[in-house]
């Protein structure tokens, strides 16, 4: 896409010749404070050029720093080149400090402001790609996401991660919980020794409680040698202990008095062993009804859930869906050498429909298997096996003003959200035009498209 520039300029000569100096852009025209500002919410320019000399004080630069203050305090990172006379270095001086990028002094050379102009975009375009890495790059590096819903997630998790504290994550099936665990470990002082992970659920009740705490020779039939468990094996690291939820309620009392005494006895041991772990649990029960119901222990509850993080459904983090499935399918096009490189707009559309009852597992598993279907370059609605659902969100309102309203906020968000949040793509996507776009955006109330979150 063309980047724009505003030229902010009453002489029309200086605008023409601006124009033509910039024949590589979209060049935008403004000629006082007022058209100034005006366009620069219209067109979110990266640079602007402001010659201080505006009406109705063109002889002074006051007018001009007020109109660059504005600037400012609207677009922070806008590159703004002040354009003065050649003798008033004083107020080019003043404008940088207020937030000018550069300055140029008048006559104005082509050549010379087109190479000030260049330095600026590419300066800005640097930076938008650093935000860009910085956010889809956390520093919870496994985690993938810029809706606030999991930004907050990982929020709460940086900060849990120097410490020991006990932590539970809570949340539904398939929405990541070993990826946060592991995250946390890595981003630990323990990220040097072992991270050790156990499913509680996924081994029979009379095996669980010598896979956790290791038995002795001769403990039980079959126990030929002595055998470390999870726990001694996760010395130094960190212990996960996924779906703590199944936990048999009888080893309970025992995981209680290890995370309390942080010491274990082998099946078949008499002798206390310290062990120096920290313990990451997860479930996607409610434990609170269980502790209410008497199927987990209340102690044990609180033990394990100093600090609760839960982990929110794929179906709420609607700005991550296509973020993540376009990940997916970069990492599973070059897993699988397949030639898949994008989505089609009607499976786009069809991602944002679908409820992900699975979550990312449930994501994953479909990419992966579109990856393989897909007989061209660009994955279908088909390949996913989704398809736009057909009535099922039909508006309970007969109100047609509402109905309107709700058809056009939610085609608003999918094409925000198609367009990789790009307003001028997004307004292309559906067929208006930018201010009509904007009008829209304020008539609703979508603050969230409004600054970007």
């Amino acid at each position: 896409m063309t980047d724009t520039i505003l030229v902010v300029d009453d002489d029309l000569g200086i605008q023409k010749q601006l124009k033509w100096s910039f024949t590589d852009y979209n060049v935008v025209f403004a000629d006082d404070r007022t058209s100034a500002i005006a366009q620069l919410r219209r067109h979110e320019p990266k640079v602007v050029t402001l010659d201080l000399g505006l009406p109705p004080d063109p002889a002074n630069a006051s007018e001009g720093l007020k109109t660059l203050e504005e600037i400012i305090a609207l677009a922070p990172r806008t590159k703004v080149i002040v354009v003065t006379g050649n003798n008033d270095k004083e107020n080019a001086l003043k404008a940088i400090d207020l937030g000018a990028y550069d300055f140029y002094q008048k006559p104005i050379d082509s050549d010379t402001i087109k190479l000030l102009v260049n330095r600026a975009l590419n300066l800005a375009n640097l930076e938008h790609q650093n935000r860009i890495l910085a956010k889809a790059r956390p520093a919870m590096g496994r985690i993938i996401g810029n809706s606030e819903a999991i930004q907050a997630v990982m929020r709460k998790a940086e900060k849990i991660a120097g410490t020991d504290i006990s932590t539970l994550l809570q949340g539904e099936s398939g929405t990541g919980k070993e990826v946060f665990a592991r995250s946390i470990h890595e981003h630990s002082p323990r990220k040097d020794k072992p991270f050790v992970a156990i499913n509680c659920a996924s081994i029979p009740e009379n095996l669980l409680e010598s896979e956790l705490f290791g038995y002795e020779k001769g403990a039980f039939t079959g126990a030929n040698k002595t055998t470390l468990g999870k726990i001694e094996t996760a010395q130094g690291g960190t212990l996960f202990l996924d779906e703590i939820g199944d936990m048999p309620i009888g080893l309970q009392a025992k995981m209680l008095r290890f995370l309390q005494e942080r010491v274990i006895e082998r099946v078949g041991g008499r002798t206390e062993i310290p062990v120096d772990i920290r313990v990451i649990c997860a479930t996607h029960r409610d434990l609170q009804q269980m502790v209410a119901d008497e199927t987990f222990r209340e102690d044990l509850y609180y033990r394990v859930g100093e600090i609760p993080i839960f982990i929110p459904p794929l179906r709420d983090r609607d700005q991550d869906i296509i973020l993540l499935a376009r990940t997916f399918l970069n990492t599973y096009r070059e897993e699988f050498g397949a030639k898949a490189k994008s989505f089609s707009d009607t499976a786009i559309q069809a991602m944002l429909n679908h409820k992900w009852p699975g979550n990312i597992r449930e994501m994953q598993n479909k990419l992966k298997s579109a990856v393989i279907m897909a007989e061209g370059s660009v994955v279908q609605a088909e390949d996913l096996g989704l398809m736009a659902p057909r009535g099922d969100n039909e508006p309970e309102t007969l109100n047609l003003r509402e109905v309107r309203e709700m058809a056009e906020s939610r085609a608003i968000r999918r094409a925000y959200q198609t367009a990789d949040k790009n307003m001028s793509k997004t307004a292309e996507l559906l067929g208006v035009t930018r201010p009509t776009l904007y009008s829209l955006i304020d008539k609703y109330h979508m603050e969230d498209i409004k600054t970007g979150v």
